[in-house]
């Protein structure tokens, strides 16, 4: 019987836009206020990217920390997959931009877009080659420029997303690593949470228009509630491991009721559970490794603990991955 391989994260990496919006500022442009928004998300600022600065260009700052946090040289990566529902274009994907500033030429590179789950979905492809024998390093990255597509005359959306970027680099290793990745989907509830513009079914009016997100919130916060429970059910089950086994868990950033509400589901108390939404709003792909980088680089998160990572987002789409960091 062959040994097992599995995905082990070998480094973490993150960046942020240097620019901060804070409620504060957001209050003057939108009828809200600092109380309204923190009351509703535990969002208090974001980072909004720079005029010239593209969803590959925070990629590849990410990409640059997580290899060196791992002691891997871009020449030694087989693939190159990111997570993002903002690409820079529409081809080439993103992914093969980051490709091209690395200097990583020959490995495979591509995109998955399943909005806030695009990091779970991407980092399940990875595992999958990985487990195959196909890969042995794979940088994963969750990137976006949510900020692009926003009505920042909208209060009940403008308030929430951010921009930002996480990378992880995955090794094989036959010892450890991410034990098991859950992915679904539901189309039919598109129109709760998404951006009505594309290239087949039109642009619309432009941007400013039917390009910018739309979210029935009330809506997508019950579906999102049941969904991460059930997700988080089958993690522990697939792997014959209960609540009490897990040492963090690392969510979506969100909605801070949404995170609170998962911890209380696996009894949790909420210093287990890794936190940024305050600090980063939705960064959708971004988000969870952002959160896991900021622990794994303050020291909270240690090699030989087991983490969960979930997430939910537009489509919709939900994930979880059950791995021993």
């Amino acid at each position: 019987m062959s040994e097992r391989i599995y995905a082990r994260i070998a480094g973490t990496g993150s960046y942020l836009p240097e620019k901060v919006l804070s409620n504060e500022e957001l209050a003057r442009t939108v009828e809200t206020s600092d109380e309204w928004i923190r009351e509703r998300t535990g969002i208090t600022q974001r980072h909004i990217a720079a005029d010239e600065q593209t969803t590959g260009d925070l990629a590849y700052e990410a990409a640059l920390r997580a290899l060196e946090a791992a002691g891997i040289g871009v020449d030694e990566l087989d693939m190159i997959i990111v997570g993002t529902t903002t690409p820079d274009l529409i081809f080439p994907s993103t992914a093969c931009l980051v490709q091209a500033r690395l200097g990583a030429v020959g490995s495979a590179a591509l995109d998955v877009n399943a909005a806030c789950s695009g990091f779970l979905y991407a980092l399940s492809v990875a595992d999958k080659f990985i487990r195959c024998g196909d890969a042995k390093k794979v940088l994963v990255i969750g990137a976006e420029t949510l900020t692009r597509i926003i009505d920042w005359s909208d209060r009940t959306t403008c308030v929430l997303f951010g921009d930002g970027a996480g990378a992880v680099v995955l090794v094989a290793d036959g010892d450890t690593g991410i034990l098991s990745t859950h992915l679904h989907a539901d189309g039919s509830k598109k129109e709760l949470l998404w951006t009505p513009a594309g290239v087949s079914s039109g642009f619309g009016e432009g941007v400013g228009s039917s390009g910018t997100i739309k979210m029935k919130g009330n809506d997508v916060f019950k579906y999102a509630v049941k969904a991460l429970d059930s997700v988080v059910d089958e993690a522990l089950q697939a792997n014959g491991l209960g609540k009490a086994d897990l040492d963090w868990l690392v969510p979506h950033q969100a909605n801070l009721r949404i995170i609170e509400a998962t911890a209380k589901r696996l009894d949790m108390s909420m210093e287990q559970v890794v936190v940024t939404v305050d600090k980063h709003g939705n960064t959708s792909s971004a988000s969870v490794p952002l959160a896991l980088d900021t622990a794994v680089r303050s020291g909270r998160i240690q090699r030989g603990q087991l983490l969960l990572l979930e997430a939910f987002g537009g489509g919709f789409t939900w994930g979880s991955a059950l791995l021993r960091y």
